[in-house]
């Protein structure tokens, strides 16, 4: 019995893996179910309070005897359902069969992003790291076969996603990338740059490429010139992004979305942060890279994407879930059923069940 408990727990384990959602948001629409259960409870409370009020139980049975409580219950179950399947359908779960090992072709590309507070500048719309992180997405969402790695660094550097084909993982950390990450303020690309140079497997071929994505500012840490060496030493190659602009602008300090106060140096002076071109620019000319000005999302990402282009990829394997499947039909199809059978469900006594009369104590008895 022990051993078929624990071979049942691994497979529901195995096939809780197997299963993805697709939109995870919608689940908050079982908040709006939990408050239309409330309402229906207290409406059955007010009527029953109210009715018993007005007259007796018996006298009302006699006034409505068409009128089953049972009924009205089972409607009110049968609505729960249909809005839990609809929802459910909205997330639209996706199962996949089983893992499989896979052969990719493409290059090991890790972005690191700036996360010091002036990048909550708002020279462009809506704000530097904003910026920054759409720009990520839209590289991710052109990327094909290639691996990818994550890392937020403000003071000193934080690895966020090691180096995957998970794009979807990409997403999810990304999202969750701020400014708060790392209390201490400066800008350590060369700490940057040495943390993303471990990421890459030394003796793979695959052709290793760090986006550093930042405005340059606050400039700080180890050297990034022996950084840089290092890199290119284990043959990484840094192409930068310029995030910002020349002219600058205040750093906002914030508190629930609403602009407090702008931030300030010791004698009391407004901070205008800058985007640092020539760090970034010269980063880029001596690790062997490219740099960006990053004015438009779509600019950038066209000219990264051709130059990643012309670099070498090389085929490895990747192991991932194969035959993901959407799965929102079924329970699209629940939902309808259960839509059929509460427009047929009526609130009156059904007569044939009636004449059945399972109980009714036996009088012969």
């Amino acid at each position: 019995m022990g051993v078929v408990l624990v071979g049942t727990t691994h497979l529901v384990k195995k096939l809780c893996l197997m299963i993805v959602w697709d939109e995870p948001t919608y689940f908050y629409l079982f908040g709006l179910l939990v408050l239309a259960a409330l309402v229906f409870f207290w409406h059955q409370w007010w009527q029953v309070k109210t009715q018993k009020a007005f007259s007796k139980w018996g006298d009302l049975d006699r006034l409505s005897p068409g009128r089953s409580g049972l009924k009205v219950r089972l409607k009110a179950l049968v609505f729960a359902l249909i809005v839990s399947c609809l929802v459910i359908a909205l997330v639209n779960p996706k199962a996949g069969i089983a893992r499989k090992k896979v052969q990719r072709e493409g290059i090991d590309l890790v972005f690191a992003i700036d996360v010091s507070k002036s990048m909550l500048c708002e020279d462009v719309a809506p704000n530097r790291l904003d910026r920054a992180k759409h720009l990520v997405e839209q590289i991710t969402q052109q990327l094909a076969g290639d691996r990818i790695g994550i890392i937020a660094y403000a003071a000193w550097a934080v690895p966020q996603l090691p180096i995957t084909t998970d794009y979807g993982a990409a997403q999810l950390f990304l999202s969750s990338i701020n400014t708060d990450m790392i209390s201490s303020q400066g800008t350590a690309l060369g700490e940057a740059i040495e943390l993303a140079s471990g990421y890459f497997i030394a003796e793979d071929p695959t052709s290793k490429v760090l986006l550093l994505i930042s405005d340059g500012e606050d400039h700080e840490g180890i050297d990034v010139a022996e950084a840089v060496a290092q890199a290119k030493e284990a043959g990484v190659r840094i192409f930068t992004v310029g995030v910002g602009t020349e002219k600058g602008g205040p750093i906002p300090i914030k508190e629930r979305g609403i602009t407090q106060q702008l931030k300030k140096d010791e004698n009391g002076e407004v901070v205008i942060t800058r985007r640092n071109e020539l760090l970034l620019k010269d980063l880029a000319e001596q690790a062997g890279g490219q740099y960006y000005a990053f004015d438009q999302t779509e600019t950038v990402v066209n000219a990264l994407m051709e130059d990643l282009g012309q670099l070498d990829k090389t085929t490895f394997a990747a192991e991932e879930f194969s035959d993901f499947e959407d799965q929102f039909g079924w329970f699209v199809g629940i939902g309808l059923i259960l839509m059929m059978l509460d427009v047929l469900l009526l609130e009156r006594k059904t007569p044939w069940w009636q004449k059945l009369k399972l109980f009714e104590p036996n009088k012969n008895a």
